[in-house]
């Protein structure tokens, strides 16, 4: 491999850890459980959102996936959760490249609005809806049963977003900024001839 594929080769390595590091760092504090319902993937999945559709949609899906792996649950609620959490991250992703595209900042503020948004719908599809589907509960039950689970979930989601969100967007801007350099080098390298 030559020089310039080497540079680039180590930015996306970069780029690939920070995704693993995120990973690593929401399946240990799910599994640390420091409040009920805790729950880092919404504010992880945040930033992600903010720079495209494939790892809006992959990490949240990989998280689920991963946790469940680990916890051995893996299962019917395991496709529907992780379902539910990609297909929450490309609609993040869609919002957010319209929201860029009008000149408007995603930021903490957004990440808290968003993070609540989010855990509402998903805990309204993987609660009410699917639980009276899967479980032969009435909504009614279903909806109910879902509101203290609900709240500790949003407090969970905000405390995330307004302290993981802004950290993760920092370190992908880093990473996305010295892409970006490299990649200057080699085109002025390349108009040189050299």
């Amino acid at each position: 491999m030559n020089r310039r594929g080497t540079q680039l080769g180590i930015a996306s390595i970069a780029r690939l850890a920070v995704f693993g590091l995120g990973l690593g760092v929401s399946t240990a504090l799910r599994w640390a459980r420091f409040f009920p319902n805790n729950d880092p993937i919404m504010a992880v999945t945040l930033p992600y959102a903010k720079r495209g559709r494939v790892a809006a949609a992959a990490f949240p899906a990989l998280a689920m996936v991963l946790f469940d792996l680990l916890s051995r649950r893996v299962g019917i609620w395991t496709l529907v959760t992780a379902g539910t959490y990609g297909l929450i991250g490309l609609g993040f992703s869609s919002l957010y490249s319209k929201r860029a595209a009008h000149g408007r900042v995603v930021g903490r503020g957004t990440f808290f609005l968003s993070g609540i948004a989010g855990v509402l719908l998903f805990d309204f599809v993987t609660g009410p809806l699917m639980s009276s589907a899967l479980f032969h509960m009435s909504f009614a039950q279903a909806f109910v049963g879902q509101v203290p689970f609900t709240l500790k979930h949003l407090v969970s989601v905000s405390l995330y977003a307004v302290v993981v969100s802004p950290l993760l967007d920092w370190a992908l801007g880093r990473v996305e900024r010295a892409e970006g350099a490299i990649r200057s080098r080699f085109a002025a390298e390349a108009s040189r001839g050299g």
